[in-house]
């Protein structure tokens, strides 16, 4: 079992309040070198001349990897639409890749194309990834391309608008699903969701933003004392998932109705019209 710890940060600001990006090459430790040469050669073999670019983001390229716990996250960016493109490879290139590599705890390969990057005014989670929490392994750095971005609500929103549709799709994973393998994937997801929304619905306030939980938690917890309980139990669940649906279940009725309401507020006050992607 592993144990809460207060481990992670805040993402640094400039003078003018926006996102630097901490992630660095020489920070990637060692062990990790082969992995993401292989991620990298499987991507370059896989799609030849529709690769643009390859990234990888999270703990890892910020010096924090855990080895065994961490997650190798992987962004390519493509030349081609992705409907034109055969990417059935994908998920047995993870597996293979995850069988003989023991030092992460996974590895997750996604695509997007290039066009879906570069020229947005208005906020989307990859461009602000790969800005803000990314390295480039292979091909041309799109980074310098993409607008900075600050902890506002334009990113807040991002975390909050989907909340309810997350919740209840948890929910609805979990009623009768007897695969233990599933029900943790489940559990860890909605948790790290709860949480990082959490941040969000005091990031006007804070003008900080992480993806790490255990400060997104104690910021949150600044705010809403009576939940701070309530929030370190998502935590738990985030770093020992458990199998048991009903006690899951039970957790996203309480303290996952309240996220909901407190996410319908903070839309009134900050998103009205619901925009799914707000200006930058």
């Amino acid at each position: 079992m592993t144990n809460i710890k207060n481990i992670g940060r805040f993402c640094m600001n400039d003078s003018k309040g926006y996102i630097l990006n901490d992630a660095r090459p020489e920070k990637v430790d060692f062990i990790y070198n082969d992995l993401i040469k292989t991620v990298v050669e499987t991507y370059k073999y896989q799609l030849q001349s529709d690769l643009h670019s390859v990234y990888i983001r999270g703990s890892i390229p910020r010096g924090l990897g855990i080895p065994g716990v961490s997650d190798l996250d992987t962004l390519c960016v493509t030349n081609k639409e992705l409907k034109e493109i055969d990417l059935d490879w994908s998920k047995k290139a993870e597996r293979e890749i995850n069988e003989n590599f023991v030092d992460v705890n996974g590895v997750e390969m996604s695509f997007f194309h290039i066009d879906h990057i570069c020229n947005t005014t208005r906020f989307s989670i990859i461009p602000f990834m790969i800005k803000t929490h990314s390295i480039c392994v292979y091909g041309e750095d799109l980074r310098d391309q993409l607008p900075s971005f600050k902890a506002d609500k334009s990113l807040a929103n991002e975390h909050i608008i989907n909340l309810k549709n997350n919740i209840e799709q948890a929910k609805e994973d979990l009623r009768g699903n007897e695969d233990k393998e599933d029900i943790l994937d489940c559990c860890v997801w909605i948790m790290k969701i709860i949480i990082r929304a959490g941040l969000a619905l005091v990031m006007e306030e804070e003008k900080q933003y992480t993806r790490d939980l255990y400060p997104a938690y104690e910021a949150f917890s600044r705010y809403y004392p009576e939940r701070k309980e309530k929030m370190l139990q998502a935590f738990e669940y985030a770093i020992n998932p458990i199998e048991n649906t009903d006690e899951l279940i039970t957790y996203l009725n309480d303290m996952g109705e309240w996220m909901i309401e407190a996410s319908e507020e903070w839309l009134i006050l900050h998103n009205p019209h619901k925009e799914r992607n707000m200006l930058i």
